[in-house]
């Protein structure tokens, strides 16, 4: 993650889940350690897995202190084996014990999402389809879980709502139809915003095409339904399928002729990869 977006857009998060975790004071490291003493910790990658996260994990102990020194032997879409050492940290002793958990999650959550995600894509080798996430993210992690998808090896669909024109069954619905709401979307929409339309059967699929959408979402559709939609459309649109797609069945979507698969599991239901920090120790002794 690069440092603007980490400055602009990722500080104002780093910040609230440490004030979510310190609301006066940390009594437990205040009582042991009264003043300040530096000292240094390991963090070692507890089982195998795809890394994202690092600068955060970094920025977490920034935020508390400045000076802290972080060195780093691996960085975000590196593959770690359980005992890597992944860095160091050296600081005072008082920020390590303070920041570690908010460190911890923010590393254990976007690495578990970047594991997943790998697994899944490395599922589509060799063929034309990229693997999508979803806004079905954590509220206030959007930014950490999709770049974590991206040091996967997946690709991002829309940020947010401002990101693009997407019409669902119910803006579908409100709208009208098909027809109805592309061409509204045509008319209030930037012509530099890609329609995509989600339909849920044929002749929603043929609508979409005549009335102009760039891209055609089947959702919740099987294999066949999809193949029939493909051969529909015919290279009039892109073509996209969503919908329950997981590990375990995206291999049934390879060959249906889409150009993306979305799957909200990449980041809904990735578990963390188990990372920790271990032998903290301090490298100067506290005066007395």
């Amino acid at each position: 993650m690069n440092s603007i977006t980490i400055q602009l857009q990722a500080d104002k998060l780093i910040r609230m889940a440490l004030e979510e975790d310190i609301t006066s004071e940390d009594v437990s490291t205040n009582a042991v350690m009264p003043t300040n003493v530096k000292g240094t910790v390991d963090l070692i990658a507890k089982e195998d897995g795809v890394i994202a996260g690092m600068d955060v994990y970094a920025r977490v102990f920034k935020l508390l202190d400045e000076s802290m020194e972080i060195e780093m032997f691996c960085q975000d879409g590196d593959e770690v084996k359980k005992g890597d050492l992944m860095a160091k940290v050296t600081g005072d002793i008082r920020v390590l014990l303070s920041g570690e958990r908010v460190a911890l999650n923010y590393l254990q959550r976007m690495s578990g999402i970047a594991t997943y995600t790998h697994s899944v894509a490395e599922l589509l080798k060799g063929s034309k389809v990229k693997l999508l996430d979803t806004r079905k993210t954590t509220p206030n992690m959007r930014i950490f879980e999709k770049y974590a998808v991206r040091a996967g090896g997946g690709h991002n669909h829309r940020y947010n709502l401002s990101d693009g024109v997407m019409l669902k069954d119910n803006h579908i619905g409100a709208a009208g139809g098909v027809a109805n709401a592309v061409r509204m979307a045509k008319e209030y929409a930037p012509f530099v915003r890609r329609i995509e339309v989600e339909v849920e059967n044929l002749d929603m699929v043929k609508e979409a095409v005549e009335a102009g959408a760039d891209i055609i979402m089947l959702d919740n559709r099987s294999p066949e339904d999809i193949k029939k939609a493909d051969q529909l459309i015919d290279g009039r649109a892109e073509t996209e399928c969503s919908g329950n797609v997981t590990k375990e069945n995206i291999a049934r979507y390879i060959d249906c002729g889409v150009d993306y698969i979305s799957s909200g599991a990449l980041t809904h239901s990735a578990p963390i990869l188990d990372i920790s920090l271990k032998h903290l120790h301090p490298v100067e002794q506290p005066t007395v």
